[in-house]
């Protein structure tokens, strides 16, 4: 638990040594923008929250309870969003959700645990001081900016690994013997890998979209300045925000249906290898039928058979059986099923 204090004048940092005794009085000053930031909250810390602030207790609750929906949600003075950041380590995404509280004086920031590192957010908020007299909806625009920032490098990282599986999809017969020989699995196992893999990337992707796309309404809301945290000079800023949540909902949804394309051609790939290995039994077991049947007929126990008792007999059958063989085999490998 941390709960870390920044306090701006005049779009320059003037404090950071504050406690929550002395909250109450700087909201009192017309010149102060004040940022809180409380990481893996307690109970005690959202209680000092909500009495020094005043927020609502069920927006308190929302901070204390983790997996919520990503939303935004309007007081009389202040807004509650709740948003995720998301992150993509040894293949697999991880969400980290964070609460913000946010008006024209102040912006309060609750992080979950696995934290959001806002190291980024603070140095630009350093490098632009001067916008911090556009309140906390500056500081609220940086936030948000590093968090779909992060989305483009997870999707980035998500496309990598997506190339990785068109490339098993459509490996040679040559390059999947070797993978199974260094994998030490056989082909029914590396078939299942490569559909359990693409499902899992899916399933992924599709949990992403739920932390993504309702950033947009969040957004929207926001911009319609019902309450004075969006100033005009900053209207242009969260558009920008905006259209980039778009371009990464788009992002997704182009992953996603690469990533059903490539199941449906890996499931072709399957049925036709299935085909091409029919195929070859198929071929085989014509080749050695002929023979069964000619050693079958020349079997039988009758005593008037022909060619019964002639000298050439067992030559002349295993002639006829080897040529049909022979003929049979030509014929196959001339249409490629052997």
């Amino acid at each position: 638990m941390a709960v870390t204090y920044r306090l701006y004048r005049e779009g320059h940092l003037d404090r950071t040594d504050l406690d929550a005794g002395h909250i109450g009085e700087l909201l009192e000053d017309p010149k102060a923008m004040l940022w809180v930031d409380v990481e893996s909250p307690t109970q005690q810390d959202l209680a000092m929250l909500g009495e020094q602030f005043g927020f609502h207790e069920l927006a308190l609750e929302d901070c204390l309870h983790p997996h919520q929906r990503p939303k935004v949600e309007q007081y009389e003075t202040y807004f509650f969003l709740v948003a995720y950041g998301v992150s993509f380590t040894d293949g697999k995404l991880a969400a980290h959700e964070l609460s913000a509280f946010v008006s024209r004086r102040y912006l309060v920031t609750v992080r979950k645990d696995p934290v959001f590192d806002l190291s980024e957010v603070v140095a630009r908020w350093e490098a632009h001081g001067e916008l911090t007299e556009e309140g906390g909806g500056y500081l609220l625009y940086v936030l948000l900016d590093e968090v779909v920032d992060g989305y483009f490098d997870a999707l980035d990282q998500l496309e990598d690994s997506t190339e990785v599986i068109e490339e098993l999809v459509f490996e040679t017969p040559a390059e999947q013997s070797r993978r199974r020989r260094e994998t030490g699995r056989d082909e029914e196992e590396s078939v299942v890998d490569v559909q359990s893999r693409i499902f899992e990337f899916k399933k992924q992707l599709l949990q992403f979209r739920r932390w993504v796309a309702p950033l947009r309404d969040v957004l929207d809301v926001m911009q319609r300045r019902t309450v004075d945290v969006v100033t005009p000079p900053l209207e242009a800023y969260y558009r920008d925000v905006y259209d980039h949540v778009l371009r990464a909902t788009d992002f997704l949804d182009s992953i996603r249906d690469i990533l059903s394309s490539a199941l449906e051609a890996h499931l072709a790939v399957v049925s036709n290898r299935l085909n091409e290995i029919m195929k070859s039994l198929t071929s085989w077991a014509a080749i050695i039928l002929i023979p069964t049947l000619i050693a079958g007929l020349y079997g039988m126990n009758f005593a008037n058979m022909p060619e019964l008792h002639w000298r050439f007999g067992y030559l002349y059958a295993l002639g006829v059986m080897f040529g049909s063989m022979f003929l049979l085999y030509r014929a196959f490998k001339r249409r490629g099923w052997l």
